[in-house]
């Protein structure tokens, strides 16, 4: 049986690849523990869970969802106002805002309804390898942009190519960054949309993280630059700020014609989401700021934790982007990214994601998550130590 050739430029998915291996260990009889994918361990507010248990159990909502494309606007306008709270971003919930099934089926629609095979698509190195894909399954071609430590992982804009920019159609960003942790400012963000304004790209700034940030750090929008609605969309989840990663429930926002292209493909790919979980959302929304801010207590006393450890283990000089629950931290001088992981896995039981995984600029990096149990982050710190001591 013949697979499409698309399928054959695509990797295997990292973190099903280290799901696969975790599990093969556990089966083995090792005790593992995984410091290596984000899914936050912590209950969903229970304001949200009886909200989806009522819902549920109205029989309308056992239809096909309202309104397919884009969402019931119940759901849309509770976005629109709480993008207006945090942010002071003013959105239309009719033409500027699209329900998701989480950010990361936002990210695939917003290719394909942007980019025609063999268009050039800007994406960040080290980057989230789901953006890879989608440009692939879309037929476009991936432009690498590094993100260095001497740029706060920060994309240098003017050192794109001219050639290479007036090919490309579309660019992907995503600040708070996954796997750097890095932030970005209002000032890159208005160089930005410069940028896009200047070769006509399609700017799609993917935030699931954009409550994620430490030491004093703000909450930051794409959509609360100036001119951003002009040249693009972002992407926001409910799965970070409210524990909801199994839920799957996001929304993309901004530009009306690339909204209007986002749910174009939607319709044609899904039946929209789950009346139940769109009112549970309007729920999380609405009730459960106060969840928000517990969870960032909980990271940033596990975030110092990891801190602490390997500053005693000889990382003395590093200095931690402010976002994100994760970690990015250079590997032992000498050492790979992949030679380091294995090193963890075998010596200590404990799975890290190599930086190589991430991009060519990835090397020399691994990437340690904050979504874990502090009883067993603490175990993991301790055989990290006996490790590497």
């Amino acid at each position: 049986m013949q697979i499409a050739n698309r399928l054959k430029r695509i990797p295997p998915y990292l973190f099903i690849e280290l799901r696969n291996k975790i599990n093969q260990a556990v089966a083995d009889g090792i005790d593992v523990i995984s410091l290596a994918i984000g899914d936050p361990v912590e209950p969903t507010p229970q304001p949200v869970i009886d909200e989806l248990s009522r819902s549920a159990a109205d029989l309308a909502n056992h239809r096909y969802p309202t309104d397919e494309e884009k969402g019931m606007f119940a759901f849309r306008k509770a976005v629109a106002d709480w993008y207006a709270q945090r942010y002071n971003v003013e959105l239309d919930p009719e033409d500027e805002v699209l329900g998701l099934i989480g950010s990361k089926e936002g990210c695939h629609h917003f290719i394909l309804a942007v980019v025609n095979p063999g268009e050039t698509v800007l994406m960040t190195d080290p980057g989230y390898p789901a953006y890879r894909a989608s440009i692939f399954m879309a037929g476009g071609e991936p432009y690498n942009v590094p993100i260095m430590a001497d740029n706060g992982f920060l994309p240098k804009l003017a050192d794109i190519p001219s050639n290479v920019a007036k090919q490309a159609t579309a660019m992907f960003l995503n600040y708070p960054n996954n796997p750097t942790g890095a932030t970005a400012t209002p000032e890159f963000f208005a160089e930005v949309v410069e940028f896009a304004r200047t070769y006509d790209i399609a700017v799609c700034h993917d935030n699931p993280y954009s409550e994620i940030v430490f030491d004093g750090e703000k909450p930051l929008s794409f959509l609360s630059t100036p001119g951003a609605k002009e040249v693009g969309v972002e992407l926001n989840s409910l799965s970070k700020p409210f524990n909801m990663t199994g839920w799957r429930i996001g929304m993309a926002m901004g530009n009306a014609d690339l909204i209007t292209g986002i749910a174009k493909v939607k319709g044609n790919t899904d039946s929209g989401i789950f009346n139940a979980i769109q009112y549970a959302g309007i729920a999380a929304l609405t009730q459960c700021q106060d969840n928000i801010g517990e969870m960032l207590e909980i990271y940033a006393r596990r975030r110092q934790k990891i801190l602490d450890t390997f500053k005693g283990l000889g990382w003395e000089n590093y200095v931690p982007p402010r976002g994100t629950f994760y970690l990015w931290l250079p590997t032992p001088k000498g050492m790979n990214s992949i030679d380091f992981a294995t090193l963890m896995f075998e010596k200590a039981g404990i799975m890290i994601a190599p930086g190589a995984a991430y991009g060519e600029y990835g090397e020399g990096y691994f990437r340690l998550v904050l979504t874990v149990p502090d009883q067993r982050l603490d175990e993991a710190l301790d055989r990290i130590k006996n490790a590497l001591g």
